[in-house]
């Protein structure tokens, strides 16, 4: 009777997974094209690989995905959603690209973005007037004061 019981609760528990191989848990996949790829490099051109990116949806406060570049700087993302997508890239050496993403009803890049350089060179000229401001105040803040006379 025993042997009996075991052999039928044996074939009881292994018969729905008679035609599928044995796996605790099933894991699917499938390949496709399309999404939207970003590509972050320095100014000397060398990919920023391995840095930190988050992804925030049009009209979401929260993150929609997060990860890191490739060794190559590149990431990709698929949008659920068209609007303007803005995407951070970053490290904890203090670099930081943020660049918004123009995705239309297609789900596809509504347009080409591409930087145009001339960011890196107002940020220089910023710097520079910047430096210049600080030491005209300091020279006229010494000018207003006046210098005390040397007793002759």
């Amino acid at each position: 009777m025993k042997p009996c019981f075991l052999a039928c609760l044996l074939l009881i528990l292994l018969f729905p997974a008679a035609d599928r191989p044995a796996a605790a848990h099933g894991i699917r996949y499938s390949t496709g094209t399309g999404g939207i790829v970003v590509k972050a490099f320095f100014d000397d051109n060398r990919p920023a690989a391995e840095m930190f990116v988050s992804i925030f949806a049009p009209g979401r406060e929260d993150r929609f995905q997060s990860g890191k570049t490739d060794k190559n700087g590149r990431f990709a993302f698929f949008p659920d959603r068209a609007g303007t997508w803005e995407i951070l890239v970053y490290d904890r050496m203090g670099h930081r690209l943020q660049i918004k993403v123009p995705v239309d009803k297609g789900l596809r890049l509504q347009e080409s973005v591409e930087p145009d350089g001339l960011e890196r060179y107002l940020k220089i000229l910023l710097g520079l007037g910047i430096i210049a401001v600080i030491f005209f105040s300091l020279w006229l803040l010494n000018k207003i004061r006046g210098k005390p006379e040397k007793p002759s």
